[in-house]
């Protein structure tokens, strides 16, 4: 026996406005869980390259060592971005000493071609985050709309018929309630990816910043902050020679 009232009647006894927000909250859900699920696997991913940037890394015999064990090129690990960029800004300041930056020692021109890259990184990470922020401000809204738009629908329907008892009402209103109840199963998914995925940003930001201070610091003195630098000749070195 089929249920009079239910979403199936809400969807048949329903206008075009009606299934236009319903339409609406299904795309926008479908497109907070695709978000959450990529950037949950772009996630785990980071993890991975965060562990052998903090120690695979620093175990290798030289940085170009260093970067090919991160990955083979610069847009499928950041960490290895990073240190290209690192390694790049050291090597530019060597060979343009003419150049305004020139008048920057080499400490000072590296922190800020470090903090770029961070920040370039960090905008990486952050995209897809604002289509969760938005639906999960907006779905209880729009829930909201369809389920004014669904009573003032009932209502009408029902003043036009002339029957106005319980069973009239009741029916198309709760149904017309369902829109609110879609609203908030869209938004609260997306409220809860948002925090889950921002919370694991930060502590990817923490590590990409903890890799920038050691490469900073080898690049500037040979050797990692709280390690005794080792015999490789640094780029200040070569400067000062």
């Amino acid at each position: 026996m089929n249920n009079p009232y239910g979403i199936a009647n809400l969807w048949q006894q329903g206008d075009s406005i009606t299934r236009a927000v319903a339409i609406v909250l299904l795309i926008m859900s479908v497109l907070s869980w695709y978000v959450m699920a990529l950037k949950a696997w772009s996630l785990i991913r980071l993890r991975r390259q965060a562990t052998v940037a903090a120690e695979s890394f620093w175990h290798s015999k030289s940085l170009e060592e260093g970067m090919n064990m991160l990955a083979p090129d610069r847009n499928s690990n950041p960490f290895r971005a990073l240190a290209e960029d690192g390694a790049n800004a050291a090597l530019h300041h060597e060979m343009s000493k003419e150049d305004l930056h020139g008048a920057l020692n080499m400490s000072e021109w590296v922190t800020s071609c470090l903090r770029r890259s961070i920040e370039n990184i960090t905008g990486r990470l952050q995209s897809g985050l604002q289509v969760l922020a938005s639906v999960g401000s907006t779905a209880p809204f729009v829930g909201l709309f369809g389920t004014v738009w669904g009573i003032y629908h009932a209502l009408v329907g029902i003043g036009v018929s002339g029957q106005a008892s319980i069973d009239r009402v009741a029916g198309p209103v709760g149904e017309a309630l369902i829109m609110t109840a879609f609203g908030l199963v869209v938004a609260i998914p997306a409220v809860l990816g948002y925090n889950a995925l921002t919370r694991s940003n930060k502590a990817i930001q923490s590590q990409l910043s903890n890799f920038a201070h050691d490469l900073h610091a080898y690049l500037i003195t040979g050797g990692r902050v709280g390690q005794t630098p080792h015999n490789v000749v640094s780029l200040r070195s070569k400067e000062e020679a």
